[in-house]
């Protein structure tokens, strides 16, 4: 069994059929505990509890793919929904507007975090619970999955005392879990961090964590303006999501800040023309920029039902039209997961990321001040021989981390 995963225990989905069997007499309390902790047993980040018109929908995100649970009666709807707004600290008498709020569930297994979002639907209200559980092991770039080369990049970029360090790619691609294990790595006695979120994920020992809040007017844009009369060294903003903040972030990185961000792109080399559209010019993005950090997230294959498979010739060749020669090989045995208890059948279990790194160098300089497309970046970037997310996926398949399949599945090849 790996480091830092624990065995799968069903003794949860047996405590809610037995809840759910009750009927009328069902605690709501005890059924909405049991569906949190056989959740939280799964290794599950979401509850999705969706109503429908005959019955109560419950899936749970499991390494980042939904996953069909039992259905809850549909009588109960409004009691589940009202014991989560309880706990939650949300109005009950309000059904007509999105709530937002959170709460802590204290399991056997310890206390986690649980961020709750309610949202009015055709057949009422329906509850998605993102738990929060302490991943303080899992900030670490290591256990992200960043090769050594990759790794010494990174290294190498946080060591500057000024500049910006941006990670990019769609929601839910651990772009803030790769900064949080930047964060760690410069979290020093002397230095002064200030991070501004939304929302804070999670709590760091040690750093000033601010929360975007619109009731009070407190954006990324007006926070960061805010943070730099904090007298911070380094500085994480959640997100560069609009023409004020990637303004603002630029000009904090150029006077002597080191600048921590996320933005919206398919890949690292797309990163540039990004910024040049929300309007930065060109010679700020190419002093202020040391490094894109690309990424995705794919499923590690079970270590207790992995097994090898063989492909066949004519397998192989459509991925070398996917893939390079070079990163293929002649292997031709890769590994799949069969499916057992501890994976709950799926054949996977956690997660990993998949990623490449962009360094800024004098080319890419060069190409960001004649306003070079996403495509003329990306061969600039092969110039440097970076390692491309879809070839770091493939050698993680020839190692047996993940699957082809599941490398094809998240890249959309």
């Amino acid at each position: 069994m790996e480091k830092n995963q624990t065995e799968f225990k069903p003794i949860s989905r047996k405590k809610l059929e037995t809840e759910i069997k009750k009927g009328a007499g069902a605690s709501i309390v005890d059924l909405v505990n049991y569906l949190i902790e056989l959740a939280h047993n799964l290794k599950a980040s979401d509850i999705h509890i969706d109503p429908q018109a005959n019955t109560l929908r419950v899936r749970l995100r499991i390494d980042g793919v939904l996953q069909d649970e039992m259905p809850l009666p549909k009588y109960i709807q409004s009691e589940v929904i009202s014991r989560i707004k309880i706990l939650a600290s949300l109005r009950t008498d309000e059904h007509q507007v999105a709530q937002d709020g959170r709460f802590r569930a204290v399991l056997e297994q310890g206390p986690i975090d649980v961020r709750v979002s309610i949202v009015p639907t055709y057949y009422g209200e329906n509850a998605v619970l993102r738990l929060l559980t302490d991943q303080n092991q899992a900030f670490d770039l290591d256990n992200l999955g960043f090769s050594q080369a990759d790794k010494v990049k990174i290294l190498r970029a946080i060591r500057y005392p000024y500049g910006m360090i941006l990670a990019t790619g769609p929601t839910g691609s651990g772009k803030t879990t790769t900064l949080y294990a930047l964060i760690k790595l410069l979290n020093t006695p002397g230095a002064s961090i200030i991070t501004i979120e939304d929302p804070i994920e999670y709590s760091l020992e040690g750093i000033n964590q601010i929360g975007v809040n619109s009731k009070t007017g407190l954006s990324f844009a007006n926070g960061l303006r805010s943070i730099l009369r904090q007298d911070p060294n380094i500085i994480m903003v959640g997100e560069v999501r609009d023409e004020e903040t990637a303004g603002l972030a630029v000009n904090t990185a150029l006077t002597g800040h080191l600048v921590l961000s996320t933005i919206h792109t398919n890949d690292a080399a797309t990163t540039l023309p990004r910024l040049i559209d929300l309007r930065i010019e060109p010679y700020l993005i190419a002093s202020t920029v040391n490094i894109a950090i690309g990424q995705r997230l794919v499923r590690r294959i079970c270590q207790d039902c992995k097994k090898e498979i063989k492909i066949t010739d004519l397998e192989m060749q459509s991925l070398m039209e996917v893939v390079s020669k070079d990163i293929l090989g002649q292997q031709s045995v890769f590994y799949k997961g069969e499916g057992c208890p501890a994976c709950n059948n799926t054949g996977y279990r956690g997660r990993i990321c998949i990623n490449e790194v962009l360094v800024i160098d004098n080319a890419i300089r060069s190409a960001i001040h004649r306003k070079a497309t996403a495509a003329e970046m990306k061969e600039e970037a092969k110039k440097q021989q970076m390692t491309s997310m879809i070839e770091d996926g493939f050698l993680k398949a020839k190692l047996g981390i993940t699957t082809i399949e599941e490398i094809l599945r998240t890249l959309h090849e």
